[in-house]
């Protein structure tokens, strides 16, 4: 029998800096990072030194404003995002069955996106350019960089929002891009990174909606956003 979240929880599950403790609805036999994107372009060819100059030429080119909003997607990796995409009744403290719904998500997309970069093992670009004034390493892994993490969660829940409230759909789907390109703007990952991890959340997504247990919370969450007005 699942056992029942209290808000507590659920608000400490999306304000901890620790990762979510559900377990993955999704393993590798139901989705293989390396089945549905292509490797990332070879170190040092055209397509590799130009995204790399794309990130080079965001020194110069980000303003102060948006650095500090890329600092804080950086720093904000839970569906407390698409707040603004939502609108002010989207306060996940009092939405406990449509919280349980973004953890497995996240769950879900962390697994296939760490999956992912285990088997690309693609260095980040501090790697090729230690000079880049990035925002930090969120990890002590230099070849964590295909696909963008941040990114599939993004999209991921992202896709899945989207369907709860279709109303709002346009404005989740560019939060998700806004939240993607935070990625160039901190100068943490590449261009194809980004666009990999775009595509792998909506591939989880896609996964998850025919899994029966996502099914019936899915169908809960709907219910609880019904009436909360959403």
């Amino acid at each position: 029998m699942r056992t029942t979240l209290t808000l507590a929880v659920l608000a400490i599950l999306l304000t901890a800096a620790g990762e979510p403790k559900s377990a993955s609805l999704l393993g590798p036999a139901d989705l293989d990072p390396a089945l549905v994107l292509p490797p990332p372009p070879a170190s040092g060819s055209p397509q590799a030194r130009a995204e790399l100059a794309e990130l080079m030429a965001m020194d110069g080119a980000r303003t102060p404003a948006m650095l500090a909003a890329a600092r804080f997607d950086s720093d904000t990796k839970n569906a407390s995002i698409f707040a603004t995409a939502i609108g002010p009744a989207f306060q996940l403290a009092s939405l406990p069955a449509t919280t349980r719904l973004m953890l497995e998500v996240r769950a879900a997309e962390k697994d296939a996106a760490d999956r992912g970069k285990a088997h690309f093992r693609r260095n980040r670009p501090w790697v090729a350019a230690p000079g880049l004034h990035h925002c930090g390493k969120d990890d002590d892994a230099d070849w964590s960089s295909y696909p963008s993490g941040h990114t599939t969660m993004a999209f991921s829940m992202a896709a899945i929002l989207a369907r709860l409230e279709p109303a709002h759909a346009p404005a989740i789907m560019a939060r998700a891009a806004d939240y993607g390109q935070s990625r160039i703007v901190c100068e943490v990952h590449y261009r194809s990174d980004v666009t990999a991890g775009e595509t792998l959340g909506l591939v989880v997504a896609d996964r998850l909606m025919v899994n029966a247990q996502f099914a019936a919370d899915y169908a809960a969450a709907k219910s609880e956003l019904a009436a909360a007005g959403l």
